[in-house]
């Protein structure tokens, strides 16, 4: 049964009846939803989509769409005007095709070496059009590689697990997370935690801002584990694993922080499901003093290791 006592929060976005399962925010903060009812083409961003894909697929992209480009226009030139270009060796089709795309791909590029060059009229006006996509092309190319830079992140990696481990006299739910770049760390940092959780009483979904032991920190140089003590406010307040199981619990995680390199605030979300809570384990610490003592090392690889408590 869930606390009648805790403070519910009825303000978080999220549907409350209970006939959709799954969860609501994915491990790297995404929403966890997918919108149907209007065209492809009124739901698609191309410009965001490019600034937020992974950088092996936006490379792919580039690359892919180059290579279609000028192999277009490599088409045309060898079916429409392939006596309107000079320069071009003799050979058969294989070798004019490849001197046509060479040419096609100096055109899109404005590098235009001039061995190859056209002496007709279609064939410059195909030129001037590959030309001013080229131009085009390369300017919003610019565009996206500047903003995928410039776009302020949190470089932030969260615990995979929760854990429910003691506290002082008390349990406490538990999570940690910690920025891995070397150069960037946050300031004025903010934390809030929601949970949502399904009353097997009225089957809805009803949802809590949980108390936690500290929501803000002046600065983060190193890791944080925020805790939520299960007290007789909490929600989880006698709850156990099965509960958890039972009543579908989600943590909802969102975390605010400036951060001087961008000098702009940047946000991360995350979310852990009642399959990521962990009953009777405790998370290791992961720093150290350096072997002269004069720094603190700050060891990334542990943040997700946990112990278990109840062989101690």
């Amino acid at each position: 049964m869930i606390n009648p006592f805790s403070r519910q929060n009825n303000d978080t976005g999220f549907r409350a009846t209970s006939d959709l399962t799954g969860r609501f925010i994915n491990k790297d903060g995404s929403y966890n939803l997918q919108k149907e009812g209007m065209p492809f083409t009124s739901r698609m961003s191309i410009f965001h989509d490019l600034l937020y894909i992974p950088t092996w697929k936006f490379i792919a992209i580039i690359l892919l769409f180059y290579f279609c480009v000028n192999l277009g226009f490599t088409t045309i030139y060898y079916i429409i005007c392939p006596t309107e270009l000079t320069g071009v060796l003799p050979g058969n089709s294989w070798t004019t095709f490849k001197e046509l795309f060479y040419f096609s791909a100096q055109t899109f590029t404005t590098v235009g070496y001039g061995r190859v060059n056209p002496i007709g009229d279609i064939a410059n006006i195909l030129a001037m059009l590959e030309a001013l996509t080229g131009f085009l092309s390369l300017a919003i190319a610019t565009g996206l590689i500047y903003g995928r830079f410039s776009r302020p992140r949190s470089y932030l990696n969260f615990s995979e697990h929760a854990v429910v481990a003691p506290y002082k006299d008390i349990t406490a739910l538990m999570f940690r997370f910690a920025a891995y770049k070397d150069k960037h760390s946050l300031t004025d940092v903010e934390i809030r935690v929601n949970v949502g959780m399904q009353d097997n009483d009225t089957q809805v979904y009803k949802y809590f801002s949980l108390e936690l032991e500290r929501d803000r920190v002046e600065s983060m140089p190193m890791s944080w584990t925020v805790v939520h003590p299960i007290n007789e406010q909490s929600p989880f307040y006698g709850f156990t694993e099965e509960d958890m199981k039972n009543a579908d619990v989600e943590l909802y995680v969102n975390l605010r922080g400036f951060d001087e390199v961008f000098s702009n605030i940047v946000q991360q979300r995350t979310s852990y499901t009642f399959g990521e809570i962990l009953f009777n384990r405790k998370f290791v610490p992961m720093y150290r003093e350096s072997e002269d003592g004069k720094k603190t090392i700050l060891e990334l690889h542990k943040l997700n290791i946990h112990k278990d408590i109840t062989s101690v």
